[in-house]
């Protein structure tokens, strides 16, 4: 039986990448396996395969009777719905161990480091596998688009030695420019659908028995998503009642800045001061330095729900 390697739900760069890179080391290691993402790419993943000449993986809505490789993620809040169906056969990842279980050992690679493709290129090298030069730049472009340009408080040593390795198999000359052509892709925002830029990275989580929302917009300037701003708060409040949230948070993260303003909605706005020791200021508040949803958000939401 073939093994589906697929990334959390609204699929992010490196959720795609490192499903492609974690079927490509497989097949080579003699297990068939196929790359899968549950959903539509977004724009900046659409333009680093089609830099690279890769082609999108299939779509996966069920995982029932199937044997699965989760990547990017281990929480059933960011997986198939009917994941229980599935026999869960590895994950690969770079954030906090989840509520996914299983009843067998599992082959099992999460590390404390900036983006999943860090530690796929050490499972590479670790077995012995040459990287094609096509999968070298995808993996590449995620771990600069994960770690905002080694900007993120996420970005380790470890993912900059991998990015100087994979340019060399990539052929790239210049990271920082590859980088800035990515961002300015994921900037744009003209003309896609309000519901789909909250939902382009975006994930729920569940603190303390409450369904929290956060979702991140990076782009150069946050006066690009200046016009749209409106429009998200109230997109916002649609996903918080539609889906019985007790709250949404959209962090609009300017990475020439080196900060967030982040959208709040909340059942008890209060929350956001507990994190971050600042009130929200109408309908958002600046966080100074806040870049990494994983490393400076997520974790300071769940002490506060626990607290």
């Amino acid at each position: 039986m073939s093994v589906i390697v697929f990334g959390h739900k609204n699929p992010d760069s490196d959720s795609v990448c490192a499903a492609i890179a974690v079927a490509d080391l497989k097949s080579k290691l003699g297990v068939s396996a196929t790359a899968a993402a549950q959903g539509e790419l977004n724009p900046e993943s659409k333009f680093v395969l089609d830099k690279f000449g890769l082609n999108a993986p299939e779509v996966i809505t069920s995982g029932e009777g199937k044997k699965v490789i989760l990547v990017d993620h281990s929480d059933l809040a960011q997986s198939l719905d009917d994941l229980s169906k599935a026999e869960i056969v590895g994950i690969v990842d770079h954030h906090k161990l989840g509520d996914v279980t299983t009843p067998n050992p599992l082959e099992c690679w999460i590390w404390p480091v900036g983006c999943t493709c860090t530690v796929i290129k050490s499972m590479y090298d670790f077995y012995g596998v040459e990287i094609p030069k096509n999968i070298a730049g995808i993996m590449l472009c995620a771990i600069l688009s994960d770690t905002v340009i080694f900007k993120s408080a996420t970005c380790t040593d470890a993912d900059k030695k991998a990015c100087e390795a994979l340019a060399k198999i990539a052929g790239v000359s210049d990271m920082m420019d590859l980088g800035m052509e990515m961002f300015k892709v994921k900037s744009a925002v003209d003309g896609t659908p309000t519901r789909e830029l909250l939902f382009r990275d975006y994930k729920d989580f569940n603190m303390s028995g409450n369904k929290v929302g956060i979702g991140q917009l990076e782009v150069v300037d946050l006066s690009i998503l200046e016009p749209v701003k409106d429009a998200l708060y109230e997109e916002m409040k649609k996903v918080k009642d539609e889906g019985g949230r007790h709250s949404v948070f959209l962090l609009l993260t300017d990475i020439m800045k080196e900060g967030s303003e982040m959208l709040v909605i909340s059942d008890d706005p209060a929350v956001v001061e507990k994190a971050f020791g600042k009130g929200v200021d109408g309908t958002s508040v600046w966080l100074d330095g806040v870049m990494s949803r994983k490393k400076q958000v997520v974790p300071n939401f769940e002490k506060a729900f626990a607290g």
